[in-house]
């Protein structure tokens, strides 16, 4: 990923590095994933997140050095987006660690490559960070996404069981 633009084809959308301009279209976007993938998986989320802390949690990251936000836009619109973080770390686990923390793609794109190339210019971003290892989490009941996820170079290596109490 340039710092304009990866030209997406005929059918897909470019990606590029977040502006200010597009906070409002990131809070949409969060907005959408949330209502579609924990808003029908995990009732323990606040699906109105992103409408309450969204603009000031992605106006923040715009600058910090350790997070990344891209678009993807089709035709002067914001259709999707990716959040990542870096992190040092720790004695435990002393390696540098890349986590993709949220992804979307507007329904009618999807299968246009363009999440792919969200996540390649996340990689891309997370090795010039010096990252050693690259981290997503998407729920067990949303197997599209794990299969995308999978098709896009990430394997199975912890796995979270939960209960409701």
């Amino acid at each position: 990923m340039s710092d304009d633009h990866d030209r997406a084809g005929v059918l897909g959308a470019d990606v590029r590095k977040a502006r200010p301009e597009d906070v409002p279209a990131l809070v949409a976007s969060s907005a959408a994933l949330f209502a579609e993938d924990a808003g029908t998986r995990d009732p323990t989320v606040d699906i109105t997140w992103p409408l309450t802390h969204g603009a000031e949690r992605f106006t923040a990251g715009l600058d910090d050095p350790a997070r990344l936000l891209i678009v993807a836009e089709r035709d002067g619109e914001v259709v999707g987006h990716l959040a990542g973080v870096v992190a040092e770390g720790s004695a435990v686990r002393p390696v540098k660690v890349a986590t993709l923390v949220s992804l979307y793609v507007r329904p009618a794109l999807r299968g246009t490559r363009t999440g792919a190339r969200l996540v390649a210019a996340f990689l891309d971003w997370a090795h010039e960070q010096g990252a050693r290892q690259a981290e997503v989490t998407a729920y067990a009941a949303n197997e599209d996404a794990v299969r995308f996820y999978e098709r896009n170079g990430f394997g199975t290596h912890t796995l979270t069981l939960g209960q409701p109490l």
